[in-house]
């Protein structure tokens, strides 16, 4: 069974920094990506961010500049250091890993909540 735990959500003022993490556990096939997602109330769940394997890295436009995505392939973690945090970052954080034979795995979500 694959466990998918994130950690590190709360709640910061705007311009503020966060750092997410998150680590898989059990059977799991070799990992060949993961990433970082959220989902506002109302919206759609998007692609924050994501790393491959490889260390090749792609991020959703609204974060370039300011959150940037890191991982460990031996602890099967992803990180996700999140600075100048505005009000419109505020979502569930949700990490995601996909195993060599496109399996996703997701996580229960972490609030981050940015105040202005």
């Amino acid at each position: 069974q694959v466990q998918v735990v994130e950690s590190g959500g709360g709640l910061v003022q705007a311009g503020g920094s966060l750092r997410l993490s998150c680590a898989v556990s059990g059977s799991i096939f070799s990992i060949n990506a993961m990433g970082w997602y959220r989902q506002a109330p109302g919206q759609q769940r998007e692609l924050v961010a994501a790393i491959t394997s490889g260390g090749s890295t792609k991020y959703a436009d609204s974060v370039k500049g300011r959150f940037t995505i890191s991982g460990d392939n031996a602890k099967k973690a992803v990180y996700l250091q999140m600075n100048s945090l505005k009000p419109e970052d505020t979502a569930v954080y949700y990490c995601n890993a996909y195993d060599k034979y496109g399996v996703p795995y997701w996580g229960q979500g972490t609030q981050v909540t940015v105040s202005s």
